[in-house]
C-alpha cells in the first residue's frame, strides 16, 4: 500500500520539477524577449518624439499663417468700408470669435453702429410664445405697426424681425424709428434675459454681420438651427447679411444657407470666421455686399465657392 508519505514526496517532486523548468525555461528566453521589448518601446518612443515634433511644427506653421493674415489685412481692407453702418449681431456658438470679427470690420473702416450678443434663451423653444409677445405687445413701438411682422406663431421670427426694424434701415416710406424707440426695444428684451447690447447703438445700419458657430447638438437642435436661420433671413430682408461661421455642416446657418438656392443668392457666408484668415474674408465679403450687391460663400469647407472673393479693383 502506497502510504501518505510517498504521496508528499511525489508532489513535491513535481512541483520541483516544474520550478526548475520555469527557471530554465525564463533564462533561456529572457534575453531575446527583453530585447524585443526594448526594442519596440523604443521604437514608439521615437514614432511619439517624432510626431509631437510634426504637431508643434504644424502649430508654428498655423501661427504664422495667423500672422500673415493680419498683416495683409493691414493692406486689403483699410478704406474698403468708409462710411458703411454694419450692425454685429452674434450667436454664443460663435462668441469666442466676434471680436476679431468686429476688429476687421473697424479696420475696414466700418462704423459698427453696435454688438448684440444673443442669448441661448432667445433660441430656446420653451421661449417661443414669450418671445412673441413682447413682439407684438411690450416691446413694439408705434412706429413699426403689427402689419408690418410675420404673421405666424414662430417667436424668434416675428421677434427677429421686429428686432430688424429698429436696429436697420427701415424701407423707404416707412416711419422712422427713433433713438428712444430702439434703446426702449432693446431694453425690454435685455431684461428679459434674450439679448446683450455689449455697447450703446449708435443708430441704424445698412448691414448686418451675424456671427455663428457650430451646429446645436441638444435634443432640440433642429429647432434652435431653423431658428437661427430665421433670424438670418429677417436681416435680410432691407439689409446686407454676412454670415461669419465656424464650419459648413451638421445644419449650422452656414450649411443651410448654401443649400438653399434662394437664401444663397442674398445672404454670404464665411465658414472659418474663428480663423485671422476667415475674419478677413467676412469683412471683405461685406465689401463685396455692399459695393457689388452680390453674395458669395467662402472658406473652407463644404459647398464653398472660393477662399475669398474677388472684388474690383
Amino acid at each position: 500500500m502506497i502510504n501518505f508519505r510517498y504521496h508528499v514526496v511525489s508532489l513535491t517532486a513535481v512541483f520541483l520539477a516544474l520550478a526548475i523548468g520555469l527557471v530554465v525555461g525564463t533564462a533561456a528566453l529572457n534575453g531575446p524577449v527583453a530585447d524585443s521589448l526594448k526594442e519596440n518601446v523604443n521604437a514608439l518612443r521615437k514614432d511619439n518624439q517624432q510626431m509631437r515634433q510634426t504637431v508643434n511644427s504644424l502649430q508654428k506653421e498655423l501661427d504664422m499663417e495667423e500672422e500673415f493674415a493680419g498683416q495683409t489685412a493691414q493692406i486689403l481692407l483699410p478704406g474698403k468700408l468708409n462710411g458703411r453702418r454694419v450692425l454685429v449681431v452674434d450667436l454664443p456658438s460663435g462668441r469666442d470669435h466676434t471680436d476679431g470679427v468686429v476688429k476687421m470690420l473697424q479696420l475696414a473702416g466700418a462704423n459698427v453702429t453696435g454688438r448684440i450678443d444673443i442669448q441661448d434663451k432667445f433660441i430656446n423653444p420653451d421661449s417661443n410664445n414669450s418671445l412673441l409677445e413682447l413682439a407684438v405687445t411690450a416691446a413694439r413701438p408705434a412706429s413699426v405697426p403689427t402689419a408690418g411682422l410675420p404673421a405666424n406663431l414662430h417667436g424668434v421670427e416675428t421677434s427677429s424681425a421686429l428686432l430688424a426694424s429698429v436696429l436697420l434701415d427701415r424701407p423707404q416710406g416707412s416711419p422712422p424709428v427713433t433713438d428712444a424707440d430702439r434703446r426702449a426695444v432693446l431694453q425690454v428684451y435685455a431684461t428679459a434675459g434674450y439679448l446683450t447690447p455689449q455697447d450703446k447703438v449708435s443708430g441704424a445700419a445698412e448691414a448686418v454681420v451675424l456671427v455663428s458657430g457650430q451646429p446645436y447638438v441638444d435634443k432640440d437642435s433642429a429647432k434652435k438651427d431653423e431658428s437661427v436661420v430665421k433670424m438670418a433671413e429677417q436681416f435680410d430682408k432691407n439689409s446686407a447679411v454676412v454670415v461669419g461661421g465656424m464650419g459648413a455642416a451638421g445644419g449650422n446657418v452656414v450649411a443651410v444657407v448654401r443649400g438653399d438656392p434662394v437664401l444663397s443668392q442674398n445672404i454670404s457666408t464665411v465658414d472659418n470666421a474663428n480663423t485671422v484668415q476667415g475674419q478677413v474674408v467676412t469683412a471683405l465679403a461685406m465689401v463685396q455686399q455692399l459695393t457689388e450687391k452680390k453674395a458669395g460663400q467662402y472658406g473652407v469647407g463644404d459647398n464653398a465657392a472660393a477662399l475669398l472673393p474677388k472684388l474690383p479693383q
